[in-house]
This record gives structure tokens, sequence and C-alpha cells, in this order.
């Protein structure tokens, strides 16, 4: 049996926490943020939690 490998994007965008949840950066923050208002803009920097209904999906990828 071939060995399961990652896949590479998805081991750039998430992290796993110590409890087990899963870490995402939030999208929309990296161009055209001059008609995005500085609330909006400081939301999106801080990291965000995987939806349940996506978590199979990504601890698939992840291969966890």
């Amino acid at each position: 049996m071939p060995k399961m490998k990652t896949i590479s994007g998805a081991k750039k965008r998430f992290k796993l926490t110590g409890t087990g949840k899963i870490k995402r950066k939030h999208a929309f923050k990296s161009h055209i943020l001059t008609k995005k208002s500085t609330k909006r803009k400081r939301n999106l920097t801080y990291w965000g939690t995987v939806d349940k209904a996506d978590i199979a999906s990504v601890k698939g990828m992840l291969n966890i």
C-alpha cells in the first residue's frame, strides 16, 4: 500500500490546537484593502476555527 500523502495546500492553511480543533485564517485579507474598513480588516486578522461541517474533509486532507 502506498503512503498516504498530506495535501500540501492544506498543511499551509490549517493548524491543530491543543484540544484537537482546527484553526484557519480568514479570507479576503490579501489585496484590494483600500475599500475595506479598518474594523473589517482588523477582524479578518485573527484565526478562526473550521466549521463542524468541514472538519471531516479537512482532516482527510491532513491525514489525521
